[in-house]
């Protein structure tokens, strides 16, 4: 263990942060080969895909050692992880406001091209007390059971955390499910005006920030079962929590504006 006279970890020569950069460029430039039908492109999206994957699984575990076996990550450390964790939310809410702003403009001031309505001629707005209504409950239940799991976690009590992050992942994963249901029993689509392409951007952006959310969730709960966790050794507890957080809060902006107000 090398020994530093300030309190400060100076992270070492790591491979990963560029590969997982250039691996995200192949992704993105084979998702748009693959929607204009390049030959290749899906090929070079799953295999980017599963790079990605091997490489912040191994970014991630060199991390967990740093902080967890080593000892790098010392008080101030842990500080200084979870502001730029805080930082890189409010970089993820600056994205939101960015496509609210366009949802907020298009309905109030609705152009020629759709009509002069909103919601425009043709489109057959969601139930908002059908399937938003139950996934609004699930994230709602999974923001608390995933808050008693971190209390639990700060008083040291194992067993019951486990048993609360496990609800917490459950219900994430079954909102999921209800969202797939959602999008395939809808009766319009991403090309159907500017409403199918704000609604689908808007909930589709949402839905991947639950699946990476439910991600960091499965990875804290086997920490857990590992004893990676202390009552004051939980930074990656605490980061998963508070994307958690910020997915619940963005869905209910979502489910009262995008469901039930344009309804």
């Amino acid at each position: 263990m090398r020994k530093y006279s300030h309190p400060y970890h100076l992270v070492g020569n790591s491979p990963w942060p560029f590969i997982v950069s250039m691996v995200l460029f192949n992704i993105f430039a084979s998702l748009l080969m693959t929607i204009y039908n390049k030959i290749g492109g899906s090929n070079i999206l799953i295999w980017s895909l599963i790079t990605l994957s091997i490489a912040v699984f191994c970014w991630v575990k060199e991390i967990i050692n740093e902080g967890t076996f080593i000892g790098y990550h010392t008080s101030i450390v842990k500080g200084n992880l979870m502001y730029g964790f805080i930082l890189f939310v409010i970089s993820e809410i600056c994205i939101f406001i960015g496509l609210f702003f366009g949802f907020f403009y298009n309905s109030f001031v609705p152009s020629i091209d759709l009509g002069n309505e909103w919601p425009p001629i043709g489109i057959s707005i969601l139930n908002p007390y059908s399937i938003p209504l139950l996934n609004t409950a699930l994230l709602f239940f999974s923001g608390i059971t995933i808050t008693i799991s971190l209390n639990y976690i700060y008083n040291g009590n194992k067993i019951n955390s486990i048993i609360f992050m496990i609800w917490t992942i459950l219900l994430g994963s079954i909102f999921t499910y209800y969202q797939y249901v959602e999008y395939s029993t809808s009766s319009f689509t991403l090309i159907d005006s500017f409403y199918g392409s704000n609604f689908y951007i808007l909930t589709g952006f949402h839905g991947i920030h639950v699946i990476i959310g439910t991600i960091l969730l499965i990875i804290s709960f086997i920490r857990i079962l590992s004893n990676h966790f202390l009552t004051n050794h939980h930074v990656g507890f605490s980061s998963s929590s508070i994307y958690w957080h910020f997915v619940d809060y963005v869905w209910l902006i979502l489910y009262t504006f995008l469901y039930c107000w344009a309804s």
